[in-house]
């Protein structure tokens, strides 16, 4: 038995049937293609390579948004509920974006269901149900979508693995395993496909995995490179781990890297080390709470930057930077990696060399576990008093949950605007203690605690527009409910969000921060919407499935305050047009 990961025998899950009908006219996707979209195309988990997470579309404006229908939907099948009997008890989430190529969409489930369908119907050409293991039970009951390449779909497991299907029919073509999900391994991430070789990440932080980010080729699914996040003995950054910590040392990559054609590295985001409490593992324990840049050609990591050493808040910081181009004062082109962090600051890089370099950070949310940055490097100095240790139970702001979690911003490069979901005024705690690692196992040396502050009470969540030239926050707009929404922009001039605990759909004025359109969903939305166009109309889509971390972090809410919030789960696609 191996403890969480072997609880319980659920109900095996059956590889789907044959295709429903085969796509006949498909347009296979090429590096050029994934370099330069065309605009009425979404064709990876942010859009473009560089994360940016906007539409060029124009069609839908904030003069007529008001105006959007719902032009279809289409359940994506029946939802399995939270088991009872885990440790970290979850509903299982629609996390993943509606990737769109020609007029075919590709959606995934949080069961490892990858769904096409017609863009503009919604009718279903096929779907493939990848068979997990039936004594399977997920901590993070969630897949975040697709990747595209030539004739193929791809999708990392929960089982760690990552399968290649016939974009056209969903027939399996190969399928290659990462890791061993009885260790704790799993995947949730969307992966990355660059040049023809497919790479994605494994989660587990919280089992003492020693986490990697790993390429196929995409043609045969033969390994190409797997590079560890935790360094061994004789490594770059292996002094920064005492003994033999690095091998439980956690470092999982759960978000899908972005991707520097020019420069060509991959930035990946590495996560929490293992176990939470850092004076477990004395030392600055690269490359964790980091960004790490990867050649695609050959794994070789060419640049990091760690925004909090020897993390012992449990604060994973694997969302990527989104990379900006951004024209200097004096007209040279600034090369910028853009991050807010989940340690609650904003972090501006400096990318132009291959490197990342700071160049300025400040808080976005209230935190009170750093006394600052250094001006030159960025290395933030630690307050003692909200520094967790051994028998030391100890408090800080913001929560595990940071300042943001995983849900994506984007950028509009026309105003040099990031929008992005926040949550705040939550704090948590944290009390060190031995721990012993067993595989499969829960390996966290520490509870978990979060407490909505006084001032939760007016907002928890909320969503922000920056300049990143200024770096000056320009509007901010509130919401009681805690927010989990990835953001969409658009050159129409809106802001397009879900993520709230009422199951709303918004789209806000990017100048002002002003609602101008909403709608409620069947459930909770905890997925980027996108946007594309077919046959000259423009389409804005979104997925219902509310669970994972928002579910958990509203229980914490309601536990706080002796309420019981109900929030619908979901499990639709919706696609909305003008009339």
């Amino acid at each position: 038995m191996h403890g969480l990961f072997r609880s319980v025998s659920l109900i095996a899950l059956v590889l789907a049937g044959p295709a429903l009908a085969e796509i006949a006219d498909y347009s296979d996707v090429t590096a050029e293609r994934l370099t330069n979209p065309e605009d009425g195309n979404w064709l990876q988990t942010r859009r473009t390579y560089d994360g940016q997470a906007h539409s060029p579309l124009t069609q839908i404006t904030r003069d007529n948004v008001a105006q959007l229908t719902e032009v279809w939907s289409h359940p994506t099948g029946p939802y399995r509920p939270a088991p009872e009997f885990t440790a970290l008890p979850a509903s299982g989430a629609h996390q993943a974006a509606a990737i769109v190529n020609d007029g075919v969409m590709f959606m995934t489930t949080h069961d490892n269901q990858v769904i096409a369908m017609d863009a503009k119907t919604g009718e279903e050409h096929w779907r493939y149900q990848h068979p997990l293991p039936p004594d399977l039970v997920p901590v993070h009951p969630a897949n975040r979508g697709v990747a595209l390449w030539e004739d193929k779909v791809f999708i990392a497991t929960q089982d760690a693995m990552v399968v290649a299907l016939n974009a056209r029919t969903g027939e399996k073509l190969w399928s290659q395993t990462m890791a061993d999900w009885l260790e704790g391994y799993y995947s949730t991430l969307a992966p990355l496909v660059v040049n023809g070789k497919v790479m994605a990440g494994v989660s587990g932080g919280e089992f003492g995995i020693r986490g990697f980010v790993q390429a196929f080729d995409a043609e045969t699914g033969d390994p190409v490179w797997k590079t560890y996040t935790i360094p061994e003995p004789g490594q770059p950054g292996s002094e920064s781990w005492p003994g033999d910590t690095w091998q439980t040392g956690g470092g999982p990559i759960w978000i899908t890297g972005n991707y520097d054609p020019e420069a060509n590295l991959a930035y990946w985001g590495v996560g929490n080390a293992a176990p939470w409490v850092g004076a477990l593992r004395p030392g600055d324990n690269l490359y964790t709470t980091s960004t790490i840049g990867v050649n695609p050609d050959t794994g070789a990591i060419a640049t990091h930057f760690q925004y909090h050493w020897n993390d012992t808040w449990d604060w994973d910081e694997v969302v990527p930077p989104t990379l900006i181009d951004l024209e200097g004062e004096n007209g040279e082109a600034q090369k910028l990696a853009v991050r807010f962090a989940r340690n609650g600051y904003i972090y501006k890089l400096d990318r132009s060399d291959g490197k990342l370099s700071f160049i300025e950070g400040k808080p976005y949310v209230y935190q009170n576990a750093f006394t600052g940055l250094d001006p030159e490097t960025g290395r933030p100095e630690y307050n003692q008093e909200n520094l967790p240790g051994l028998g030391k139970r100890v408090e800080f702001c913001p929560s595990a949950w940071g300042g943001r979690d995983w849900p994506a911003e984007s950028y509009d490069p026309a105003t040099a605007t990031v929008f992005i979901s926040v949550n705040e005024n939550h704090c948590g705690s944290m009390e060190g203690s031995p721990v012993e690692y067993e595989p499969g196992v829960l390996f966290l040396g520490s509870g978990l605690e979060m407490t909505p502050t006084d001032a939760a009470k007016d907002h928890i969540g909320a969503v922000q527009a920056w300049d990143i030239r200024t770096m000056e926050k320009k509007w901010q707009v509130n919401f009681k409910s805690p927010n989990w929404g990835p953001t969409l922009s658009t050159a129409g001039g809106l802001v397009f969000l879900g993520g709230t605990n009422d199951a709303m759909f918004r789209a806000l004025d990017a100048e002002t921060g002003d609602e101008l359109w909403s709608t409620r969903l069947d459930g909770g939305v905890v997925s980027p919407p996108t946007s594309f166009e077919v046959d000259g109309k423009q389409y804005i889509a979104v997925t219902t499935g509310w669970g994972v971390d928002a579910e958990r972090f509203q229980g914490y809410i309601d536990a706080a305050w002796g309420t019981k919030t109900e929030v619908p789960q979901g499990g639709t696609v919706y696609v909305f047009a003008l009339p």
